[in-house]
């Protein structure tokens, strides 16, 4: 009986000290990131052609898809059709009355002259005979009358054939020069809003996803593609208040593949804290609820097999 129970104490004991032993440390898991880009229509049009495939890398000045934009087609008509009204008017405003329009003047002066001196003698002799009454008043205002006809128009006559001889007034030509480079300054904006109906890639990416079809209408500023920079790859880990003190901004760390067997060194670059809706990625960190959760970005040192990387691919955080 008392070989059983020294037994028993000794199972107990066994069992007492393997509870209390350490918990092994949970395997930090984190995950492939690429930084992502988005191309987007600036004007508004139909898709006539989609020229890329999802998976498909594409180059800095490629031509991804083409837009149809009636509307610009049709602007483009209008405002040419300005231009040239613009620019005949302030050509017209530089260069002045044409030699036709300054002899037309010149006649009409010469006739009017003619008017004007006929007019001035009978105002004379009737002024002269009015003071001697040898005429009425109302015939007397009627030779005035006429004389003072003749005077303005010849005036007028004059005033015109001065501005078409000297040119025309500064302001007038400012405001003609000022129409036409309005006109030409929506020409240009036209051209450009075509010249958009071209999606071009502005740098190099792996199409990740296209959000529309050929045939459907993408709206300006809408993503229409949706990638990553294959080169611009980083390692994202989420790791929780208690475990984060081990990990330093600077520090140099190695990442397992395990999908690939690869292990490749990094130096974390960003340790910051997440908000409670963060996204927390791949790695499921055991963590109280009161605790902070961090965030551990690692840019990896060699870049040379970085292609065959999948994005949000699980890697494990090796200290």
């Amino acid at each position: 009986m008392k070989n059983l129970l020294k037994v028993t104490s000794s199972v107990l004991l066994l069992a007492g000290l393997s509870g209390c032993s350490e918990k092994p440390a949970p395997r930090l898991e984190g995950k492939v990131k690429r930084d992502v880009i988005a191309f987007a229509p600036k004007v508004t049009g139909r898709i006539l052609e989609i020229r890329v495939e999802e998976g498909d890398r594409v180059s800095a000045g490629d031509t991804l898809a083409v837009l149809d934009v009636p509307e610009a087609s049709a602007k483009l008509s209008q405002v040419k059709g300005l231009l040239k009204s613009a620019e005949a008017q302030r050509t017209l405003a530089q260069n002045g009355a044409t030699t036709h329009q300054l002899r037309q003047l010149r006649a009409k002066k010469t006739g009017l002259e003619e008017q004007f001196t006929f007019a001035e003698k009978s105002y004379q002799r009737a002024r002269a005979m009015a003071a001697d009454s040898m005429i009425s008043l109302q015939s007397y205002d009627e030779i005035r009358a006429r004389y003072l006809g003749a005077k303005a128009q010849l005036d007028a006559v004059n005033a015109e054939l001065n501005e078409a001889e000297t040119g025309v007034r500064y302001e007038t030509r400012l405001a003609a020069q000022g129409q036409a480079d309005q006109a030409r300054g929506a020409l240009q904006e036209v051209q450009i809003a075509l010249s958009e109906r071209y999606i071009i890639a502005t740098g190099d990416m792996m199409i990740e996803t296209i959000s529309l079809h050929e045939g459907e209408l993408a709206p300006a500023g809408y993503p229409l593609f949706n990638g990553y920079i294959p080169e611009r790859v980083y390692f994202r880990f989420t790791l929780p208040e208690h475990a984060v003190a081990s990990y330093k901004k600077g520090d140099r760390v190695k990442v397992d593949m395990p999908y690939l067997s690869q292990t490749a060194e990094g130096k974390i670059t960003t340790v910051k804290q997440l908000t409670r809706y963060a996204n927390i990625t791949a790695a499921y960190p055991e963590y109280q609820i009161e605790e902070a959760v961090y965030e551990v970005k690692i840019v990896p040192e060699d870049l040379k097999n970085a292609s065959a990387w999948l994005t949000n691919a699980t890697v494990v955080l090796i200290k």
